[in-house]
C-alpha cells in the first residue's frame, strides 16, 4: 500500500490536512496536561519530532484553531470527551530558536529580537481592543528589533500580559529548540555574554510571569541550571533517561513494523532495525529514529539519513582535541564494546574544554551513544552509564567524523594507507610527515600542551582513523601501556586473508633523557615489539612470522620517523 510520505514537514496542521504519513503521538498532549507541571523542559536528539509535537500542542490548545477539531479526528486524544472540550481554549505563544545561529554576540541578540518582533506582529489584532490605553499600544509597537536588551528580556512576559487580558485567560508558552543559540554561543566564543542576556529572558518569561498558564521547552541538551535557569525552581526536566514521555518522541518498534507492513516493506525489518533502532528513552529501548524511518519509507533505501543532517562540528572538535583516555574509549566503542563512565547529564558549556566527562553527556543527549544500563554506586548513588554506539547509522557518523580529521591532507593520508598496505617504508615516511605537519595542531586542545604531550593526542586520533579506513580488511586492535608515550597497534587480516600482512605498530615519543636521536627512539619502539613478544598473539592465530611486519613510529614535535 502506497502512503503519502513527506520529508521535513513539521507543521502538524499541514500534515493532517494533506493526509501525509503520521504516527499518532497525541497521547503526549494528555500525559503533559495531566502532569500539572508549570514549566517542562524536554530534551531529545535532533530530528526526533520535537518541533512537530510542539506544533501539535499549538494546534490543540491555541484559540487560533477554534473549529479545527478535524485535525485530531481519528487520533488517540479525540477518544476522550473531556479533551475534546479542552481543544482551542487557550491563547498560545509558539516561539522557535532553531534558526538563531550567529557567530557573534551582537547578531545573536538581534536574531532573538527579530523573533520577538515577529511574535508581536502576528498578534497585532490586540491593538484593535479598547482595553489597552495609548501608552500600552505605543509600547506594543515599539517592541521590535530595535528594542534594547532590557525590553527584550521582558517582551514575552509583556505579550502574555496583553494576551491574557484580551482573551481573559492565562497563556501557554511553547519554546522550541531553546538551546540552539546556546551551542552557537559556545562554539563562537560569546557564551558568557549571551547566557547573561538569555538568563534574564528565561526568568522573566517562565519564573516571574503571573500571566503564564503553563510552558514547554524543547532542546537537544540540558543546559545547566546555573547557566541560564538560576532562579527557575518550577522547572520539570525530562531528559533521555527520564521515564516520562518515553514513547512520545521517536517511533516504537511496533509503530515502525506496522508502517513497513502497510507499505509492503516487511522483508526489510531486520536491516531497518540494525540501521535505525537502538535509541533508549527512559525504560523504553527499541526506539527508532523517525527522520530515518520516514526517509526510508519514501526512498526504500538503507542510507545514513539522520547522520547526514548535521555537521556534528562541536562533537567532532571535542573528541579530536580530547585527552588520550577519551580517544581510547572511542576506540573501544568503534570496536563494538561498551564503556562505563560517570557524568552529569546537565551540560555546562563553559566546562566542555576542561571537563572530559561532559563529552559523554553531550554524546548521549545527542543520540550518538545509548545508555544500555545505568547503575548507581556508592553512598551518594552516583550514576554510572554503560554506553555503546546507538546503531549502524550513528556508527557511520563516527566513521565520517574520524575520516574528516584528516581531510586537510586527505590525499596524503590515503597515500599513507596505501604505502602501509604495500610495505613501502620510504613512502610511509614521506606521507606520514606530511599528514602530521598538516593535521597535528588540530589535535591540540588550544591550551598549549608541551610538544611531549601533543603527539599522544595525534596518534590516538590517527589510530581512530586506521580503525575506520581499514575496517573492511583488518581487525584493528590497540594496546595501551601505562607509562608515558607508548602505544601499540595490531592490524590482523580478517579471515586470515593471505593477501595482506599482519602489522604491528609501536608509537614512541622522543625523550632526550633516554635517546640521542629520533632514529634511536624508533629503534627503541621496535625493540619494544620484540621484548613484549607481540608476535605471539598473531602466530597463535595461524599467521606465519614472515607475514608479520613491525614498524616503529617515533615522534618529535611534528616530525615523524618510521623504521622497520
Amino acid at each position: 500500500m502506497e502512503c503519502n510520505v513527506s520529508i521535513g514537514k513539521q507543521n502538524f496542521a499541514d500534515i493532517r490536512e494533506d493526509k501525509h504519513f503520521y504516527v499518532d503521538k497525541t497521547a503526549f498532549i494528555k500525559e503533559w496536561w495531566d502532569s500539572g507541571d508549570d514549566v517542562t523542559l524536554i530534551t531529545r536528539p535532533r530530528r526526533f519530532g520535537k518541533t512537530l509535537n510542539m506544533s501539535m500542542l499549538d494546534c490543540f490548545f491555541s484559540n487560533r484553531y477554534a473549529g479545527r477539531g478535524d485535525l485530531f479526528e481519528g487520533l488517540d486524544i479525540w477518544e476522550n470527551e473531556s479533551y475534546r472540550q479542552l481543544q482551542r481554549t487557550y491563547p498560545v505563544i509558539f516561539l522557535s530558536f532553531a534558526d538563531v545561529k550567529a557567530d557573534n554576540l551582537k547578531d545573536a541578540k538581534q536574531q532573538v529580537k527579530m523573533k520577538i518582533e515577529e511574535l508581536y506582529r502576528n498578534n497585532r489584532n490586540l491593538l484593535d481592543s479598547e482595553i489597552f490605553d495609548d501608552d500600552e499600544k505605543l509600547e506594543f509597537r515599539q517592541t521590535n528589533m530595535r528594542m534594547d536588551d532590557a525590553v527584550c528580556a521582558m517582551s514575552v512576559k509583556q505579550l502574555c500580559n496583553y494576551m491574557s487580558r484580551y482573551y481573559r485567560k492565562k497563556v501557554i508558552v511553547l519554546l522550541d529548540e531553546y538551546d540552539t543559540p546556546m551551542q552557537e554561543a559556545y562554539i563562537h566564543g560569546y557564551w558568557e555574554g549571551f547566557t547573561s542576556f538569555m538568563r534574564s529572558f528565561f526568568n522573566s518569561t517562565f519564573k516571574t510571569n503571573p500571566y503564564l498558564e503553563r510552558a514547554v521547552m524543547t532542546g537537544i541538551t540540558r543546559v545547566s541550571k546555573e547557566s541560564i535557569f538560576s532562579d527557575l525552581n518550577n522547572l520539570a526536566v525530562v531528559t533521555t533517561t527520564s521515564g516520562r514521555y518515553s514513547i512520545c518522541f521517536g517511533f516504537t518498534e511496533e509503530e515502525v513494523f506496522k508502517a513497513l507492513d502497510d507499505m509492503e516493506l516487511g522483508e526489510h525489518k531486520p536491516d531497518v532495525k540494525r540501521w535505525y533502532d537502538g535509541f533508549v528513552f527512559g525504560a523504553h529501548s527499541d526506539i527508532y529514529n523517525p527522520w530515518s524511518i520516514t526517509n526510508f519509507l519514501k526512498e526504500k533505501k538503507l542510507r545514513p539519513y539522520w547522520a547526514s543532517t548535521s555537521s556534528n562540528g562541536l562533537v567532532s572538535r571535542l573528541i579530536q582535541t580530547a585527552a588520550s583516555e577519551v580517544k581510547q574509549m572511542m576506540e573501544d566503542l568503534i570496536s563494538g564494546k561498551d564503556i562505563v563512565v560517570n557524568f552529569d547529564e546537565q551540560i555546562i558549556f563553559g566546562q566542555l574544554d576542561t571537563d572530559e566527562s561532559a563529552i559523554w553527556s553531550l554524546l548521549m543527549a545527542s543520540g550518538y551513544l545509548k545508555p544500555d544500563t545505568v547503575e548507581y554506586r556508592g553512598e551518594l548513588m552516583e550514576p554510572w552509564y554503560h554506553l555503546s554506539i546507538t546503531n549502524l547509522e550513528t556508527r557511520s557518523m563516527f566513521y565520517s567524523m574520524f575520516k574528516g580529521w584528516f581531510k586537510v591532507s586527505a590525499s596524503n593520508y590515503n597515500a599513507f594507507i596505501g604505502a602501509l598496505l604495500k610495505g613501502s617504508l620510504k613512502e610511509m615516511n614521506g606521507y606520514m610527515n606530511d599528514v602530521a605537519l598538516s593535521t597535528f595542531s588540530n589535535f591540540d586542545t588550544g591550551k598549549h600542551p608541551s610538544e611531549r604531550t601533543q603527539p599522544e593526542r595525534f596518534y590516538h586520533g590517527f589510530v581512530l582513523g586506521l580503525l575506520v579506513e581499514l575496517r573492511d580488511i583488518y581487525e584493528v586492535k590497540s594496546k595501551r601501556e601505562s607509562g608515558y608515550g607508548r602505544y601499540d597497534v595490531m592490524l590482523i587480516p580478517k579471515n586470515n586473508d593471505k593477501k595482506y600482512n599482519a602489522i604491528i605498530i609501536e608509537f614512541k615519543v622522543f625523550d632526550s633523557c633516554d635517546e640521542s636521536t629520533l632514529e634511536d627512539t624508533a629503534k627503541s619502539a621496535l625493540r619494544q615489539i620484540e621484548e613484549k613478544k607481540y608476535d605471539a598473539e598473531l602466530i597463535l592465530l595461524g599467521i606465519p612470522k614472515e607475514r608479520i611486519r613491525h614498524y616503529g613510529f617515533a615522534f618529535e614535535g611534528k616530525k615523524v620517523i618510521i623504521m622497520e
